[in-house]
């Protein structure tokens, strides 16, 4: 049995929609180029204002993974 050993990232997803938009955004971009990923942890979250108004949500979010085995 091995130990499980992870790294984490953190990036940043946004949306014109939703937080929960900016989240998955910044999943399923992570997901293009990272494999094993097991966790997503909310970091913080921002809304960027254009004009008085929320354009988009911003959530940086830390994305846990495992490490390959060799």
């Amino acid at each position: 049995m091995s130990a499980h050993i992870y790294k984490k990232i953190e990036i940043v997803g946004s949306s014109q929609t939703s937080i929960e938009e900016a989240v998955n955004n910044a999943v399923a971009k992570a997901s293009e180029s990272i494999r094993n990923m097991r966790w997503v942890e909310i970091v913080e979250t921002r809304c960027h204002i254009e004009e008085q108004k929320v354009a988009y949500f911003q959530v940086t979010v830390k994305i846990g993974f495992t490490l390959d085995e060799n």
